[in-house]
């Protein structure tokens, strides 16, 4: 399932392509990809909540939550995200990539995908399509963005 989002992130949204493409459509060119029906039912779904997840209504936790809050994980929110990840999220709030807000999409997104555990590489790309669906996050996803893509120049000592 996860190929399939990092598919059409890379293919449709990131590429600023046409996004309102319409499920049927989007599933038979999937399915020409090489991807199964019953993974390209969950990325969609999967994508459909992200989207869900902007409503406050729907997720009122998003929206009230304390800036100066520590974030204790869940027992399965430890074994799906390892110690290296929660490092990680930890250190895009604190450079201001992530806010409490989009933290906890992320957590929430990780948690509904197949597996697990999730690694490093797979938990920036669910940072960076968090981003990219949260209205005025720009400047973090741009940041995001480099932080993924960005290869260093020169000696790194």
């Amino acid at each position: 399932m996860f190929d399939i989002l990092v598919y059409l992130f890379e293919n449709y949204i990131h590429n600023e392509s046409d996004v309102y493409v319409n499920h049927a459509d989007l599933t038979k060119e999937l399915s020409r990809a090489g991807f199964h029906d019953a993974d390209i039912f969950k990325a969609l779904k999967w994508l459909d909540h992200l989207s869900v997840l902007q409503q406050s209504d729907v997720k009122p936790y998003l929206s009230h939550t304390i800036n100066s809050s520590t974030r204790i994980f869940s027992s399965q929110e430890l074994q799906k995200i390892d110690v290296q990840g929660q490092g990680f999220l930890l250190f895009l709030e604190q450079i201001n990539v992530l806010s409490a807000e989009t933290r906890e999409m992320v957590i929430d997104r990780v948690m509904d995908l197949d597996g697990n555990s999730i690694s490093l590489e797979d938990l920036k790309w669910v940072v960076l399509m968090v981003l990219f669906n949260v209205p005025g996050h720009e400047s973090a996803y741009a940041q995001m963005e480099d932080l993924i893509f960005e290869q260093p120049e020169g000696l790194l000592h």
